[in-house]
């Protein structure tokens, strides 16, 4: 203590100059209204400033926040879009359905959305997200493995997607992570069709390159164009009919076989994944019970 008041006592003088020039500046800023103008101006400047520069930093901070929230309204958002592709398609096969009326004289756009699920009933495919945190594609049999377990809902045999397509199927599942077998997996079989002439076959990983998968059993009588869409043809009830694999990038006819060789460019890449949606169809349990009393064994997912 008595080391800092001889420290004190040493730059008294400079203390002394400090005060004097602070009250000297108020006194100028107080009483002369030019100056006191682009004092203000100039304080209002940094002070926004340095307010701009807090607000991005928090910003920067509640990225993550962000973005499991957006995960969340993009995972109900496709929910809708699902349910929306079902009831045209059972219209498309002639079922009976009530008109759709949405009141256009409403200003509340939620009383619409909830008009809109109201004609939609019960939901066949749910949506949840997840973020990957771990992931393998240089491999012959690749895995992700998702945050999300049994207490988030999942279950082992759900179907694993992106906005741009298909990613693969929970393999095991804990309390708060599940382990995804990919796409770019050997054993990996998925049910396809061709968007432009419905015809249907299957998508196989056997390229050995993380971007691009073979398609088969396609018969050489069909028309097959490059830039075709591969989708999901809904069949055993893992993924949703219509949801994008790839596009056709080559097709070749060989002597040998009564199928194309048709290679297929995926549409989600997979060393770039950071985000999923694990789909669950509610009927799923219903329709493998249907299967195993009928003895049928599907054998693409």
């Amino acid at each position: 203590m008595r080391k800092l008041f001889i420290f004190i006592f040493r730059i008294r003088a400079f203390l002394v100059f400090l005060l004097l020039e602070g009250v000297s500046l108020y006194l100028l800023y107080r009483s002369n209204t030019y100056h006191s103008a682009a004092f203000y101006q100039s304080s209002n400047y940094y002070v926004g400033r340095v307010l701009e520069i807090q607000s991005q930093v928090a910003d920067y901070f509640r990225l993550t926040e962000v973005n499991q929230g957006l995960a969340q309204e993009n995972a109900r958002l496709r929910g809708l879009l699902t349910q929306r592709k079902e009831q045209q398609l059972d219209d498309s096969l002639g079922t009976v359905k009530d008109s759709l009326f949405v009141n256009a004289t409403t200003t509340d756009p939620q009383d619409s959305l909830l008009a809109v699920l109201d004609t939609l009933g019960p939901a066949v495919f749910t949506y949840r997200p997840a973020r990957v945190t771990s992931n393998s594609v240089r491999g012959l049999n690749n895995h992700l493995t998702l945050n999300v377990g049994t207490d988030a809902g999942i279950q082992a045999g759900m179907g694993v997607l992106t906005a741009n397509g298909v990613v693969g199927r929970v393999k095991a599942v804990s309390r708060h992570y599940a382990t995804v077998t990919s796409l770019l997996h050997s054993q990996t079989l998925i049910s396809v069709k061709l968007r432009r002439n419905k015809s249907l076959g299957s998508i196989r990983w056997d390229t050995e390159d993380s971007k691009t998968a073979s398609l088969h059993y396609i018969p050489l009588s069909e028309r097959i164009f490059k830039g075709d869409s591969v989708v999901t043809s809904g069949a055993g009830g893992i993924y949703p009919p219509g949801i994008l694999v790839g596009r056709v990038v080559s097709v070749r006819k060989e002597l040998d076989k009564s199928f194309y060789t048709i290679l297929v460019q995926l549409s989600v890449d997979f060393e770039k994944l950071s985000y999923v949606y694990v789909v669950e169809n509610k009927r799923k349990p219903e329709l493998d019970s249907l299967l195993l009393r009928s003895g049928i064994t599907e054998g693409n997912e």
